[in-house]
């Protein structure tokens, strides 16, 4: 860390000092069984962070029983709401007494910009609050009205549910995940992704010394294919939320399928944008420049095929060509850059390899931007935002890039843009923009996707379900009461009356 060392706050600097990093099993830290560990990165200059423990199947047996016991046996999961929203805030607050900390430790190691990565921890924390109080409200039992008999549903929390979480959101996605599952009574095992395991690590520390009982959340840094695999087959686990790519999606359900384990799969997505001729060109292009190079293009649900009425179909290109011309790339901690690095050189060369494929297929390349000198000095992983136009069957827009690419194509009229929107596997997120409020809710409305947004783009508001459908995902939304009540069985009691 010589490039940057000066930057990096006290706090930062002592936890990367205390390399190699290690897991949080029981309110302990562990290092792995075989002692492996694996080198994390900084993707704006390429140093080394730390070196992380990288967990194996017997130490994922060792997280889960300590959940189990930490269920069983600490209290948790018998505290009312209440009682347990008091442990709760207090490590809510923690989180929030170290905001800067975790946003900069995220930042490091995702390649995001400081402000967007303290903005996930606010997210973590409006999301861990949001639950906690939500579970102070809801009704536990409920009666049934049945003849003859004196019935109602009561519902408890259901043990052990674990997390296999990507390298795009980390913290935010912690929220999004064990935030439902804690508030509801249940413990947690977190596997972070094996390129961004930093601050889900300083989570597990922080829960521990807010004096969340040992066991209640457990950190498991590794690899998918060993650490990540262990825990999706696992019998000992009562749910499973996973986040990711589809192809790793089918596997982790198919796991978790034969010992008959609920499984959430939020995947991946290839999200359109349907403009029509009555917006603000200038506008509507500067936020959907915003929208695709958002921590370099590497969100799921962002827009990445752009659908644009033929009326304005140049004019369109044109203001986006100004808007992408005007982006300052450059080091995730530097202040006024727009787009920093993308998170490793496999996935730079993932992106590049889109585009070259693309255009073999017949894309057009109407803009292709540059990576700033200094920055290339830097060694980082940096690919600058580009331009793609054609036709749909092209593989740059059918397959997921997870980059600062957007793929344009004209539209003539209504019926052939929502043709054109859903000519997709994917089902996770679409926007429709148009000043026309009828017509927007009428394509909104017919989008095939689980999210649909109208004059914007990644709206994300506490309350409201976000879930995807077909190729992007099954087992219910995030973000709502429907998520509560996934992390707790129902049981129904029945007495005859006499």
């Amino acid at each position: 860390m010589s490039q940057l060392n000066s930057q990096l706050i006290p706090e930062v600097k002592e936890f990367l000092a205390g390399s190699p990093l290690k897991a949080v099993i029981g309110g302990e830290d562990h290092t792995s069984a075989n002692g492996g560990t694996c080198a994390t990165r900084d993707p704006g200059t390429g140093e080394v962070l730390a070196e992380v423990s990288f967990m194996q199947p017997e130490d994922v047996d060792a997280a889960i029983q300590a959940a189990q016991a930490a269920f069983d046996r600490s209290g948790w999961s018998d505290l009312s709401p209440q009682a347990r929203g008091v442990l709760l805030h207090r490590f809510i607050d923690e989180v929030e007494k170290r905001r800067n900390i975790f946003a900069q430790i995220e930042a490091l190691d995702c390649g995001k910009l400081l402000r967007q990565a303290d903005s996930d921890v606010q997210n973590f924390i409006d999301t861990m609050r949001y639950y906690t109080e939500m579970a102070m409200h809801v009704e536990r039992r409920a009666p049934l009205a049945v003849p003859h008999y004196d019935a109602y549903t009561y519902r408890a929390p259901v043990g052990p549910c674990a997390f296999i979480f990507p390298w795009n959101f980390p913290l935010l996605l912690d929220g999004w995940g064990i935030a439902p599952a804690l508030a509801a009574g249940n413990t947690v095992v977190i596997k972070p992704a094996e390129d961004t395991p930093l601050s889900t690590i300083y989570l597990g520390r922080v829960a521990r010394e807010a004096g969340l009982p040992p066991g209640v959340i457990n950190v498991l840094p590794g690899d998918g294919e060993v650490t990540g695999a262990a825990l999706a087959k696992h019998p000992g686990i009562r749910r499973m939320s996973f986040t990711g790519s589809p192809e790793v999606g089918r596997r982790v359900a198919e796991a978790c399928g034969r010992n008959l384990v609920p499984v959430k799969l939020e995947l991946g997505g290839k999200g359109g944008a349907v403009v029509f001729d009555d917006v603000d060109v200038e506008a509507t292009a500067t936020q959907l420049v915003q929208a695709v190079t958002f921590h370099s293009g590497q969100v799921c649900c962002t827009a990445t095929r752009w659908i644009v009425q033929k009326t304005i179909y140049d004019r369109f290109v044109e203001a986006t060509v100004k808007c992408l011309q005007s982006l300052r790339i450059g080091h995730e901690l530097q202040r006024g850059v727009q787009m920093g690095p993308v998170i490793s050189e496999k996935q730079r060369q993932r992106i590049l390899s889109y585009l070259s494929r693309g255009q073999e297929q017949g894309a057009k390349l109407l803009y292709q931007g540059e990576t700033p000198p200094a920055e290339k000095a830097r060694e980082g992983t940096y690919v600058a935002p580009a331009l793609l136009a054609g036709l749909l069957e092209n593989v740059a827009a059918r397959e997921e890039i997870f980059g600062p690419v957007a793929y344009l194509t004209p539209f003539e009229d209504e019926e052939d843009a929502i043709r054109k929107v859903n000519a997709t596997d994917y089902g996770l997120a679409n926007s429709v923009w148009s000043r026309n409020l009828d017509r927007a809710h009428r394509v909104a409305e017919a989008m095939e996707a689980a999210n649909s947004w109208i004059n914007a783009h990644n709206l994300f508001p506490h309350g409201v379900p976000y879930s995807g459908i077909k190729k992007s995902g099954l087992g219910g939304g995030v973000l709502s009461e429907q998520a509560l009540f996934d992390y707790l069985r129902a049981t129904s009691v029945v007495r005859p009356r006499e």
